[in-house]
């Protein structure tokens, strides 16, 4: 699932972990549906505590949860499991560790490919947006039109006026 997060302003790890899981997890009991197994998270003891505290403290659940921790290389590493996020050595040869390297590389690739949908949109169109009485057809005529927004900087009022913009 993707999530735009609502309630936190600027980057705050901790409180952007408990808003996504607070909404998964509440949705999931709101429409009886059935609960994990077990929940890996992409990350350490911070995403661990933050999910934790939502699922046991706010919503009285008792899902297991793992964290899936890289190395300084970037790669899988272990698993953080239990009461005191107690370090699970995989082998790196077995199957367990193979998953938990796909499922991880998984996460960041669906992550980041979001992530760049979301820039993108706000990056290429949103300076034309804040213009008063310019919609989404006008935008996409100046935009074929002049094809940067330096060319449009650059144009006067009559080039627009041949573009049939009053």
């Amino acid at each position: 699932r993707k999530y735009k997060i609502k309630t936190v302003e600027g980057s705050h790890e901790f409180a952007t972990t408990q808003e996504v899981i607070r909404r998964r997890y509440t949705r999931l009991l709101r429409e009886q549906k059935p609960l994990p197994d077990l929940i890996l998270m992409d990350g350490g003891k911070i995403q661990i505590r933050a999910a934790k505290e939502v699922l046991e403290d706010e919503l009285g659940l008792d899902n297991p949860v793992a964290g899936m921790v890289k190395d300084q290389k970037h790669r899988t590493a272990s698993l953080l499991f239990g009461e005191n996020d107690d370090v699970v050595e995989l082998d790196s040869r077995s199957q367990a560790f193979h998953l938990v390297q796909r499922i991880q590389e998984e996460v960041h690739r669906f992550a980041i490919t979001f992530h760049r949908q979301v820039r993108s949109k706000n990056s290429f169109s949103s300076q034309l947006d804040h213009i008063e009485g310019v919609g989404p057809k006008t935008r996409t005529k100046v935009l074929r039109h002049f094809k940067t927004l330096t060319n449009i900087r650059a144009a006067n009022v009559e080039d627009f006026k041949k573009l049939g913009i009053p």
